[in-house]
């Protein structure tokens, strides 16, 4: 049985979650900051990837680099990032060296240096990560599609920003953002593994009770609007192969129809883990668009992914074209396998395998307590830590014809954004 989650709000507004889980000597420590791309304006794209990369940059009592020493000294792992929603950092540790997670974190949520020579050194590592994600054609084709499927939200901007807005972004901007939400009032500290509740949460009010409280936080006020007709876009540029990738703007994790949607996409790709980037395992041989297009030889590659967000985001189809077809093939036997969802819905067989696998697969997910923090952390952030314990009783409730109905309600033409990749070499060599 699992142990439940116990929530605990210090006076500075800082939620701390805690799970104990004694099968083994080990705990980790997450703080989750409720900051990501989404809470970006014009002109600031990327800020937040680049405030966390600087939150590793020291801080008076914790210099460059020793972070790395004092986890690696203590057996521990740890790292960061960034997402549309969020950013997050952990530390996993022998039990009894749990402690200096809450140090590392305690310091740096309000003493990170942003020395302006460090500041300067990593806009050129970040420019440098920017420009190797250009190297591949998913990533232009991918950013196209976002940039096309979100007209006023903040969605539409890359997690890594525009190079740009990094070259012109100064350090008095990064620190401002930092001091702004990177603070108790925005955070979440999620604590899981074999330690005695009273006793961690002693440690927690040492480390994060006297932290000062934020500023208030900037409200995104962004809705991004009903779509009203089809958007397409085609991206020539040197690459390896065709690419076909389709978007239909689609429910938020709040919403009643998020659940039945997360279904649909395992009917079309099979049941992945509710990772925090939506991830999971690829296509599954037995899922419809394996069959449909990898099996008959349209495409090398396809999948389906929808991931839980805190605003509408996207279910997204994409394949790699075999060199031998076209996109246009692929595009429509990718709509054709929507279509057949819409028209015939699906039967009970198939959803009690799909069910099954969906159960394998969140079963797998929550094993260790990095993962287990990690499910706890990302949920309160979107919506309610309480999701990690009830994501699998609401996935069972769906019935074949929620399947069929929200298919139907939100993969239509006139939600839909096309894009295409169109190497302009025949045989263009991989970047």
């Amino acid at each position: 049985m699992t142990a439940p989650v116990e929530a605990h709000t210090l006076p500075n507004g800082m939620l701390v979650l805690t799970r104990e889980v004694h099968s083994a000597p080990v705990a980790t420590s997450w703080v989750w900051y409720r900051v990501g791309s989404r809470n970006e304006p014009a002109g600031q794209t990327g800020i937040s990837h680049w405030v966390e990369h600087m939150l590793f940059k020291g801080t008076p009592s914790v210099p460059k680099g020793e972070i790395d020493r004092l986890i690696a000294r203590n057996g521990g792992t740890f790292n960061g990032f960034t997402w549309v929603d969020y950013t997050a950092y952990y530390e996993t540790l022998p039990a009894d060296r749990i402690e200096l997670g809450l140090r590392l974190e305690s310091d740096r949520m309000v003493n990170a240096l942003f020395d302006p020579a460090e500041t300067e050194s990593e806009r050129t590592v970040i420019i440098s990560e920017l420009e190797g994600y250009a190297n591949y054609p998913e990533t232009w084709l991918d950013e196209a599609v976002k940039a096309m499927a979100f007209t006023a939200h903040p969605y539409h901007h890359p997690v890594i920003g525009y190079k740009s807005d990094l070259l012109a972004m100064s350090r008095d901007e990064l620190f401002g953002h930092y001091q702004t939400f990177y603070m108790p009032n925005n955070a979440v500290l999620v604590l899981v593994g074999d330690f005695d509740t009273d006793a961690i949460m002693g440690k927690v009010e040492g480390y994060f009770g006297d932290l000062p409280r934020g500023p208030a936080l900037p409200t995104v006020r962004a809705v991004e609007p009903e779509p009203q007709g089809e958007r397409r876009v085609v991206i020539r540029r040197p690459g390896p192969a065709e690419y076909v990738q389709i978007a239909y703007l689609a429910p938020d994790c709040r919403s009643a129809d998020f659940a039945p949607m997360a279904v649909l996409d395992a009917v079309l790709s099979g049941a992945k883990s509710p990772h925090f980037m939506g991830g999971g395992t690829q296509t599954n041989r037995s899922a419809r668009i394996y069959k449909a297009l990898v099996e008959t030889e349209l495409a090398a590659a396809a999948w389906s992914s929808y991931i839980p967000s805190r605003d509408p985001y996207l279910f997204e189809l994409s394949a790699t074209v075999r060199e031998d077809r076209s996109a246009a093939q692929v595009e429509a036997a990718l709509v054709g396998e929507l279509a057949r969802v819409q028209q015939d819905g699906i039967d009970e067989a198939e959803l009690a395998r799909i069910l099954k696998q969906v159960r394998a697969q969140i079963a797998y997910s929550l094993e260790g307590v990095t993962n287990q923090a990690m499910q706890i952390g990302m949920w309160e952030v979107l919506d309610s830590y309480r999701r990690a314990d009830t994501l699998l009783e609401s996935l069972a409730s769906v019935s074949a014809e929620d399947v069929r109905r929200v298919a139907q309600t939100y993969l239509t033409e006139r939600r839909r954004v096309v894009g295409h990749f169109m190497p302009t070499e025949e045989q263009g060599e991989a970047l």
